[in-house]
C-alpha cells in the first residue's frame, strides 16, 4: 500500500469510527453547548496528544517484532476480521435506522462510562481522559492500530506521518462539524443523511478488510 493509500483509507477508517456515537461524541456535544465552536477542535487536540504518544510507544517498544512477516501476517488477519465486523454492524446499523444522532446537548442517549467531565476541566484533559476510559479505544488500536502501524512502517517515517495524519484529519473534521452545529444552534446534517454516509463508510470498511485478509493469505501461500 502506498502512502496515497494509506492516508486516504486512514481518513476514511478513521472517520468511520468517528461518526459513531460514544463517549467522545457525548462530550464534545456537551462541552461545546458551556464553551461554543472551540470545544471540538480542542477535545480533538487531547485525543491526538494522547494517540500520537501511543503509536511512538508501539513503533519504539515492536518495531523488531512488527518486522517479522509472520508477525505482520497474523496483525493483517486479525486486522482485517475486526473490520469486516466493525464493517458489517455499521452498515446494518444504519441501513435499519438504529443510530441516532442527537447534536441538541442531550448526553443521555450517548454517555456511558468515561463519558463524564468534572466542572471546569480543559477540554484538552477531557479529550485525553475520556478516550483513556473507553474500552472500545484500546481494541481499536490493538487491532485496527496495530494493522495500520504494519503496514505504514514498509514506508517508513513517511508512511507513519501519513497515517497519523489521515486518522487525526477524520478526527478533526467530525467533531469540528459537531461543535459547529451545536454551537450554531442547528443541525448541520439531518439524520437521513447521516446514516447514508455511515452505511457508505460501513461498506469501504468490509472491503477493506476483505483486502488486508486477502494480502495475508496470499503472504501465507
Amino acid at each position: 500500500m502506498d502512502i496515497a493509500a494509506i492516508f486516504t483509507t486512514a481518513f476514511l477508517v478513521g472517520l468511520s469510527g468517528a461518526m459513531m456515537p460514544g463517549p467522545l461524541l457525548a462530550v464534545t456535544v456537551g462541552e461545546s453547548v458551556k464553551r461554543g465552536f472551540w470545544a471540538g477542535p480542542l477535545i480533538v487536540l487531547g485525543h491526538a496528544l494522547l494517540e500520537l504518544l501511543l503509536v511512538v510507544l508501539l513503533v519504539i517498544g515492536l518495531a523488531a517484532v512488527l518486522s517479522g512477516e509472520e508477525v505482520r501476517t497474523a496483525i493483517g488477519i486479525i486486522g482485517g476480521l475486526f473490520l469486516l465486523y466493525l464493517g458489517w454492524g455499521m452498515t446494518r446499523d444504519a441501513l435499519r435506522g438504529r443510530v441516532a444522532l442527537d447534536l441538541g446537548g442531550e448526553l443521555a442517549d450517548l454517555s456511558g462510562p468515561g463519558t463524564k467531565v468534572r466542572r471546569g476541566m480543559h477540554p484538552v484533559t477531557a479529550g485525553i481522559l475520556v478516550s483513556l476510559s473507553n474500552p472500545y479505544w484500546s481494541m481499536w488500536w490493538a487491532t485496527v492500530g496495530l494493522l495500520y502501524i504494519t503496514q505504514a512502517m514498509q514506508s517508513g517515517k513517511t508512511g507513519l506521518g501519513f497515517f497519523y495524519t489521515g486518522h487525526i484529519l477524520a478526527d478533526l473534521a467530525w467533531y469540528t462539524l459537531v461543535s459547529a452545529a451545536v454551537a450554531g444552534g442547528r443541525r448541520l446534517i439531518n439524520q437521513a443523511v447521516y446514516n447514508a454516509v455511515l452505511a457508505v463508510c460501513g461498506i469501504f470498511i468490509l472491503g477493506l478488510g476483505v483486502y488486508f485478509i486477502r494480502g495475508a493469505i496470499l503472504n501465507l501461500v
